[in-house]
Parts: C-alpha cells; sequence; structure tokens
C-alpha cells in the first residue's frame, strides 16, 4: 500500500476516492487507509464485491477489443477511467492497431499523476484530467481535441461512472450530451451498478445497503434499475445481448456464472449510432 508520508500534489488521504477504492477491490496497491475502510465497510455486506471489479476489467477488456476489431473503431475516448491497472484500454487495442488514439478522462488527481508516467512515450494516448459532470468542458478541451476527431465515430466508455453521479446531478442529461457530440457509426459502452429488485429482493435489500454505506464514505453510488440504465443509450441501437450481468457479455467461454450478488448487480451493454 501507498506511504501516506509520500502523497502526491492534490491528493487529499481525508477521504475516500472512488478510484482509489476501485483499485483496492481490484487488488492494486495505490490506496490509502480510508479507502480500504471504505471498502471494507461495504464488503462487511458484500463480501464477493472484489468480484464485480475483476468482472467490470474483464467486460472492459472484450468491449475495447470488439470495438477496435469489428467495430472498426479508431479513438477511445475513456471517462473516469480509474487509476491503471493490467490491460489498460490503450494497451488491449493497440494489439489490434498501433495508431489508435485513447484519451482516460478521470478528477482524481492520482489517476493523472500515475497516467502520465505511465503514458510518457505514448504519442497516441492521453490523461485529462475532467469531472464527467462537466461534460463539455471534456468535449472542448484542447488536449482531448488533439487526440479525437468528434467529426469521425468514436468509442465512448462509461465504466462505473455513471453510477457515481447523483439523480439531482441529472445523469440521463450528461448521458444525451456525450451521444449527441458523437458521430454516426459511434459506440457507446456503459457499466452500472444495478438494483435488480422485486425479482431478487434479497439482493436488492443488499444493494441498497451498500448504496447507503457508499454513500456515507465517498458521498457517491446509485444502484438503479434496468430501464434506468437502459435510458443512458438513448436512441441508440443497443448491441446483442443488450444490457446484461457483464460476465454475460459475449464471453470468452460458455460456462454462465452463479448468481451471486456481484453477477446480479453489476450490468453492462453496448450500443451505436446509426
Amino acid at each position: 500500500m501507498l506511504n501516506e508520508e509520500a502523497v502526491p500534489a492534490g491528493v487529499d488521504i481525508t477521504r475516500p476516492s472512488v478510484a482509489r477504492v476501485y483499485d483496492f477491490m481490484l487488488g492494486g496497491k495505490d490506496n490509502f487507509a480510508v479507502d480500504r475502510m471504505a471498502a471494507e465497510r461495504a464488503l462487511a455486506i458484500t463480501p464477493d464485491g472484489p468480484e464485480a471489479g475483476r468482472a467490470n476489467r474483464d467486460f472492459l477488456g472484450r468491449v475495447t477489443s470488439y470495438l477496435a476489431g469489428t467495430g472498426g473503431i479508431r479513438q477511445f475516448l475513456d471517462i473516469g477511467s480509474g487509476l491503471p491497472t493490467q490491460r489498460n484500454v490503450h494497451e488491449v487495442v493497440h494489439e489490434t492497431d498501433a495508431g489508435i488514439h485513447v484519451v482516460y478522462v478521470d478528477n482524481d488527481p492520482m489517476v493523472l499523476a500515475h497516467g502520465r508516467v505511465m503514458l510518457a512515450d505514448e504519442a497516441t494516448t492521453t490523461v485529462v484530467k475532467a469531472d464527467i459532470r462537466e461534460p463539455k468542458k471534456i468535449l472542448e478541451s484542447p488536449e482531448v481535441l488533439r487526440h479525437i476527431d468528434f467529426t469521425r465515430p468514436v468509442g465512448l466508455l462509461l465504466f462505473g461512472i455513471l453510477h457515481h453521479v447523483s439523480d439531482q446531478e441529472d445523469p440521463g442529461a450528461i448521458a444525451a450530451l456525450l451521444r449527441d457530440a458523437l458521430a454516426p457509426g459511434s459506440f457507446l459502452a456503459i457499466s452500472h451498478f444495478r438494483d435488480p429488485g422485486p425479482e431478487h429482493p434479497d439482493v436488492s435489500a443488499k444493494a441498497l445497503e451498500v448504496e447507503r454505506v457508499f454513500n456515507e464514505t465517498m458521498g457517491t453510488g446509485r444502484w438503479r434499475r434496468q430501464e434506468e440504465i437502459l435510458a443512458y443509450f438513448g436512441d441508440w441501437e443497443v448491441l446483442d445481448p443488450g444490457l446484461v450481468p457483464v460476465a454475460d457479455w459475449r464471453p470468452d467461454t460458455g460456462e454462465r456464472p452463479e448468481q451471486t450478488y456481484t453477477y446480479l448487480t453489476m450490468a453492462g451493454g453496448v450500443a451505436r449510432k446509426a
């Protein structure tokens, strides 16, 4: 774990960070005691929580590989990218084409610091400090525009980020503004905490309890229903198999995971702008 006496500039270690809590869930080392405490409170309710992080990461890999290959996408905008870990987006898509451009966006200063070190020799990839709650600033950022041509198709990645935008901050309007900025042929990929509702009442109750803990510790976190998440795709064509548990989105094997809390509460999907 990080030495709290050597804190990067701008990092607040008195409050947990979404990016650092997620890093802890993935088994990373870029987190502090306050992040681990927040994560452990949630894990006391749902011990299989780290599986959600791994499943989401695997989903990200399958989606970006598909978009770079079959989808033909040559530029990606990853908002809420989090701390670098294994199989980052640029590493996955560069297996298809080393010329693909990738812009990572996050509001955590640690993401910016670590990302710039990781990408020091990358001409096609950059990391930008910005907040999804101010989408226009992202779309108008000179650094974003240096790498992304919005007149051509873009792969927009919103993985594990919209559930950290509260209802009052209007995630639907944010998603719509981002969609409208993209050219035909673009793709939008989303992963989101899902409340399965009355179909799985025990899981739903746990989801709402973890939601309470997240908001008490980090100030964010919404487990939304299926129809709420689907609305973020607008009128775009949602690709098969639809909005499903992330482990079920075009898996590498035919095995279906056990229907645990994690399986049922992390949903993902991909849509294309006609």
